[in-house]
């Protein structure tokens, strides 16, 4: 198959569009990042995503819609709770995920047979475009191969979707950097499964009192279901080994430099590159989490294009931005860190 990179002019959101209503898929840009798009009410579509993806069956899609309307026109949601709605008026169209009761137009292909699904109205100008030239609804997860990091450029997608998929749009880089925060709705206590650009506490600051999933900062347990994408074991992980250190910044370097090697990198702050003896992947300033969530997984891309087999990783804070950040370095880690006295 020829993978065709696509601007994102009339005529060609028109051809991505057709192409999607008709089964089949194609990767466009979002603000977060690049989503794998496919037909959310077409189930043999929706499979071809997880085959292009190599995803296993059991972790869920997000259906993305470019107008609130889609929901009941497409019989998305069995209801819509009040939290949804507050939720929505504050931050659709953008990057948040609600989880809500499921409508019988969803094939268990996309919610992964639970009784819910998540619906995200995304505010990437390309993204609302193809989803109304498709006249559906799009259930779309990141376009990259399984358990790597995801794409916040067209040519992270051709990287890993040549061959794979007829189309990718380019619509440049995603402004967010890091896939949408997801909150669950479906039951009377609110649940942050995913944290992302929207922070926890503008959640709270809209329905008040949000809980947040223990997998969020923890490995899944044995034999749990996930309930939203990124929430298993290990995801967004570069080609190297990567280890996350829990420490100072002198101690950071010191540990770092006295294990340096041709094989050894270091992803970190933009402040820490002067101190390093090793091949540095800087993804923001220390404070900066907004810049941090935009490079994150830019660097871990660019580890991929060495021959680098070991990484150590500052570990980020969990507070506010900070978290959606923690919750990628912590996966893409399979969750190996280092905490030093």
């Amino acid at each position: 198959m020829e993978t065709k990179v696509l601007l994102p002019t009339k005529d060609n959101i028109k051809l991505v569009g057709e192409a999607l209503r008709n089964g089949n898929i194609a990767a466009l840009p979002t603000e977060t990042v690049y989503g794998l798009a496919a037909n959310a009410l077409n189930g043999s579509a929706v499979k071809a995503v997880f085959e292009a993806k190599g995803r296993p069956m059991d972790n869920p899609l997000i259906v993305h819609i470019s107008d609130f309307e889609q929901i009941e026109k497409f019989k998305l949601a069995r209801k819509i709770p009040e939290k949804a709605l507050r939720l929505a008026e504050k931050f659709w169209p953008g990057p948040l995920t609600v989880i809500v009761p499921k409508g019988e137009g969803v094939p268990d292909e996309v919610s992964a047979g639970l009784d819910t699904v998540a619906i995200r109205f995304p505010s990437h100008i390309v993204t609302q475009a193809v989803i109304t030239a498709a006249e559906c609804p799009l259930a779309a997860p990141s376009a990259n191969t399984s358990g790597r990091p995801s794409p916040t450029a067209a040519l992270h997608v051709l990287h890993d979707m040549n061959g794979k998929i007829p189309y990718i749009i380019d619509g440049g880089c995603c402004e967010v950097g890091v896939e949408s925060t997801v909150v669950t709705v479906a039951k009377e206590q609110p649940v942050l499964l995913r944290p992302g650009g929207i922070t926890l506490e503008q959640l709270i600051g809209v329905i008040g009192e949000v809980a947040v999933a223990d997998a969020v900062l923890n490995k899944m347990q044995e034999g749990q279901k996930a309930e939203s994408p990124g929430m298993k074991y290990k995801h967004y992980a570069p080609k190297a080994n990567l280890v996350l250190i829990k420490s100072t910044l002198d101690k950071y370097i010191d540990y770092v430099n006295s294990r340096k090697s041709s094989d050894v990198g270091a992803l970190c702050y933009d402040e820490d590159v002067p101190g390093l003896e090793v091949a540095a992947f800087p993804f923001g300033s220390r404070n900066d989490y907004v810049q941090q969530a935009n490079r994150l997984f830019d660097s871990l891309r660019k580890i991929d294009e060495t021959d680098l087999k070991l990484i150590y990783g500052r570990c980020p804070d969990t507070n506010g931005a900070a978290m959606a950040v923690y919750n990628r370095l912590i996966r893409a880690a399979g969750f190996e860190v280092i905490e030093l006295a």
